[in-house]
């Protein structure tokens, strides 16, 4: 009997399936999957392999995968990050390769052909892509794709644990359902991009987020601080003061700031209802 599993973190179809789940779903064959790596700036997952389906999420550059299986340009894949699955582009992928030992810090950086600010951009990078560095030049860093300026980016283990201020410096990013990079987000990416710079594990999507992180509390708009998180149905926002709320949202089509007393009441006239949970790291 196939047991009830969360779709969005279940590496599983009818034709084949993670080993890890022989037993549990139902499958015509179960393989072991293989470790990937994302080595394009920034790669859209799918919920179905096809240019036109949702966007589910994004994987960045340097992320993790286990590959399943790949056809007809995509691949189905699972990402270390957050377990979520669905279909990457198969040509965003390479080998599994060396371990990441630099992340991009500033909002927005470009991977150039040579250590010269005046050459052409290979690529844009976001905020939290990370790169294989193997070498210093001048004010930049070398790594297999090209050049990138030094002081844009950070070792690995270098983490910014005020993750409310990483929030407040990606105002204005445009609204992207689906999106983890500086060029869009959403509600639940805006929270998880900000988490993982601070060095902490966090699901990707709100309802996710809200079942997870930390420790709820009463469900009281009153004695908030810095950094609680305030959910409704389907949707996330972080205090960043007992009074202020930064989100993602549709509203603004954009992250922004604006008292948690009027987004409660917006969102409770309009889309979302009331507050369904607070939590604290």
């Amino acid at each position: 009997m196939t047991e009830s599993l969360d779709p969005r973190l279940t590496p599983a179809r009818a034709d084949i399936a993670d080993e890890r789940l022989r037993g549990r779903v139902a499958a015509a064959r179960f393989v072991a999957g293989s470790p990937r790596r994302v080595t394009a700036p920034a790669a859209p997952l799918r919920r179905a392999p096809a240019p036109d389906a949702g966007l589910d999420t994004e994987a960045l550059l340097g992320d993790a995968v286990t590959l399943y299986d790949a056809a007809n340009g995509f691949a189905f894949v699972q990402l270390a990050r957050d377990g979520y699955v669905g279909y990457l582009p198969a040509d965003s992928l390479g080998p599994a390769g060396p371990e990441p030992t630099h992340r991009v810090t500033a909002l927005r950086t470009f991977l150039y052909p040579e250590p010269d600010l005046k050459r052409p951009v290979r690529a844009h990078l976001s905020f939290g892509a990370r790169l294989v560095v193997t070498g210093e030049t001048g004010a930049y860093l070398e790594t297999p794709g090209g050049y990138v300026f030094a002081r844009h980016c950070a070792p690995v283990a270098d983490h910014a644990p005020d993750y409310a201020g990483t929030a407040a410096r990606l105002v204005e990013t445009p609204y992207l359902w689906g999106g983890r990079t500086t060029l869009g987000l959403d509600c639940s990416g805006l929270v998880q991009l900000c988490l993982d710079a601070a060095g902490l594990a966090c699901p990707r999507d709100a309802d996710m987020q809200e079942r997870d992180l930390g420790q709820a509390l009463p469900l009281a708009l009153t004695g908030l601080r810095r950094g609680d998180f305030v959910f409704w149905r389907g949707h996330v926002g972080l205090m960043l003061d007992p009074e202020t709320l930064i989100h993602a949202n549709g509203h603004h089509m954009a992250v922004a700031v604006e008292p948690l007393a009027e987004a409660v009441e917006r969102i409770q006239a309009h889309s979302f209802g009331a507050v369904t949970g607070i939590r604290r790291l």
